[in-house]
């Protein structure tokens, strides 16, 4: 079964990225296929380079990115939940005269569009937070 994920609440806010993230672990050992995880509203969080969590602590943008280079799953940040927030890529930092990219590797920053088309190409679409 082929599935996509959304997550809406920061990495610290709830532990709902953390259950997503399990879930999919889970998925991927049963043989099914995730192709996509969409961050959006605070979940953009997850997607930062920056985040520092102390070293008894999960680092979840690491997480992420190992999962998705591991299983070639397609991690997709919200445009307009990422600028609202100050989290830019590379090439919009540089359109809003910025200089960095927040990015962590594996994530990379869309639009709506590829949340609808999440929806259309997957057999379940999961939620959370």
């Amino acid at each position: 079964m082929k599935f996509a994920l959304q997550i809406n609440s920061s990495p610290y806010q709830s532990n709902a990225g953390y259950s997503a993230y399990l879930f999919i672990k889970a998925l991927l050992a049963q043989g099914h296929e995730v192709f996509r995880v969409f961050f959006y509203h605070d979940g953009i969080f997850h997607a930062s380079k920056y985040s520092t969590p102390p070293d008894d602590e999960l680092h979840f943008s690491r997480l992420w990115s190992e999962l998705a280079r591991q299983h070639n799953i397609d991690l997709v940040v919200c445009i307009s939940a990422a600028q609202r927030r100050g989290l830019l890529c590379e090439d919009e930092a540089e359109r809003q005269g910025k200089r960095d990219n927040d990015l962590a590797e594996g994530f990379r920053i869309s639009g709506l569009g590829q949340l609808i088309e999440a929806t259309l190409e997957a057999d379940r679409f999961i939620v959370f937070g």
